[in-house]
C-alpha cells in the first residue's frame, strides 16, 4: 500500500478559481457553528455578493444549510468522509487494535495517515469517559508538530519530505513547536533510531502524545498509531505505563490484520 504524501498544486498547475473560492468558504464554515455572509466576506476578503453566491450554490447542492440569516455545513460532508475512509484497508485493520490500546492506556488512541502534506486522523478511540475536542477524526494537522506526523515524516524519502516541508512550512503552534529545519531533521533522525516519536506540547501546549509508524513492505510509513492525553497525566503515567510496548504491539496487530485483508 503506497500513499502519496506530496502536496498537490503549484503555480504551474491549472486551478479552477471558483472551486478554490467554494472550498475557502467551506473551510471557514468548518470552524464555526454558523456564520453570516458579512462575517465570512470579512474573513475571506471577498465581496458579500461573491460569498452569497457560493453559499447559495452549496445550499442548492445540499452541502450548506441556511438557518435564518446564518449558514452552517451540512452533514452531507459526513457521507463523503466516511465513504473515503471505508475504502482504506488500514482503517478496518486498525479498529479493534485501537480499542484495545485505548483500554490499556486509559488515553486516546488514534490512527493518522498522511495526505497532501498533512496528517489526518481517520480513527480514534478514547480510554476514558472524559472526551476532549482538541483533536477530532478528520482533523488535518501539521506533521512537524505532531507525534504521528513526525513518525511518518521520518520514514519518508528525503526529497518527498523536503517538498512537504517547503510547501507547508514549520509554523509555531506553541512555544515548544520545532520551527528550525535543522532541529527538525535532528528530531526525525532520533525518531528513526528509536522508531518512536513524541509531541511534548508542540501541537497543544497542554497535551502530550507518543506515536509509532505503521510500515509497509518498502519500509515507508503509511500511517501512525498515537496515544495522547493531558500533559500532566501522560507524564505521571510514564513511570507506570509502558506506552512504547503497548503502541508497538498495536502496530504488530494492525500489520497482521492488514496482511490478512490484502491477501
Amino acid at each position: 500500500m503506497t500513499t502519496v504524501n506530496v502536496p498537490p498544486g503549484s503555480d504551474e498547475q491549472p486551478t479552477a478559481t471558483t472551486s478554490v473560492t467554494s472550498v475557502r468558504v467551506i473551510e471557514a464554515l468548518k470552524d464555526r457553528h454558523t456564520a453570516g455572509v458579512t462575517e465570512l466576506a470579512t474573513e475571506l476578503e471577498l465581496s458579500k455578493g461573491t460569498v452569497h453566491k457560493h453559499l447559495n450554490t452549496l445550499r442548492q447542492l445540499d452541502y450548506v444549510v441556511k438557518d435564518g440569516h446564518e449558514y452552517r455545513l451540512s452533514v452531507s460532508f459526513l457521507g463523503l468522509g466516511t465513504s473515503a475512509r471505508a475504502r482504506l484497508p488500514i482503517y478496518d485493520a486498525a479498529l479493534h487494535p485501537l480499542e484495545d490500546l485505548a483500554a490499556a492506556t486509559g488515553e486516546t488512541a488514534s490512527l493518522m495517515i498522511p495526505e497532501h502534506g498533512h496528517g489526518i486522523y481517520i480513527a480514534q478511540e478514547s480510554g476514558s469517559r472524559q472526551r476532549t475536542d482538541d483533536v477530532r477524526v478528520g482533523d488535518r494537522l501539521p506533521m512537524h508538530a505532531t507525534a504521528g506526523g513526525k513518525a511518518i515524516l521520518s520514514y519518508m524519502p528525503p526529497d518527498e519530505r523536503n517538498m512537504i516541508l517547503d510547501r507547508r512550512g514549520l509554523p509555531a503552534l506553541t512555544e515548544h513547536t520545532i520551527t528550525d529545519r535543522d532541529e527538525l531533521e535532528d528530531e526525525l533522525q532520533l525518531v528513526r533510531d528509536r522508531r518512536t516519536a513524541y509531541d511534548r506540547g508542540e501541537h497543544r501546549s497542554n497535551r502530550h502524545c507518543i506515536a509509532h509508524p505503521v510500515m509497509d513492505a518498502d519500509e515507508r510509513a503509511i500511517a501512525a498509531v498515537t496515544v495522547s492525553g493531558p500533559a500532566t497525566r501522560m507524564k505521571r503515567k510514564d513511570a507506570s505505563t509502558d506506552f512504547e510496548s503497548l503502541v508497538g504491539s498495536t502496530i504488530n496487530s494492525i500489520r497482521n490484520r492488514l496482511s490478512r485483508l490484502e491477501d
